[in-house]
């Protein structure tokens, strides 16, 4: 997996490395229980900080999303993915709103609104990068 950071972004570099490996995994190219790289191999070979890497991985580890195992190292989390909770379709709710609000504000209506949320549905879901 090839992670292209954004170093010019407002996003911080440790969440976009997390939405890169949840990428990875939603679009099938790591695979449950694939090793990752160790928090000091990546930072090395993506540039960074490996306090970044290791922020990084702690929260996918909280989320259910990665293993840490003292022999195999850090692994997609063998057991499978995090399951649909209460507490994630509210965070969902809380961060698509704006950009509802936005899209209604620029005069997008519902079924622009829902093709575009199908196409990046399917990019993602197929390994496609953003055109």
């Amino acid at each position: 997996m090839i992670i292209q950071l954004d170093m010019q972004s407002e996003l911080p570099i440790y969440t976009q490395l997390v939405n890169q490996i949840i990428e990875g995994i939603a679009s099938g190219e790591l695979q449950l229980g694939e090793a990752l790289p160790s928090v000091r191999n990546l930072a090395a070979d993506i540039g960074v900080n490996l306090h970044t890497v290791n922020k990084a991985y702690t929260l996918l580890k909280q989320d259910g999303y990665i293993q840490v195992h003292r022999q195999k190292g850090v692994v997609v989390n063998p057991n499978g993915m995090p399951d649909l909770t209460d507490e994630f379709l509210n965070k969902q709710h809380s961060e698509l709103r704006p950009i509802i609000a936005e899209a209604i504000c620029r005069s997008m209506s519902m079924e622009q609104l829902l093709e575009v949320l199908a196409k990046i549905y399917d990019d993602v879901k197929e390994g496609r990068n953003e055109e």
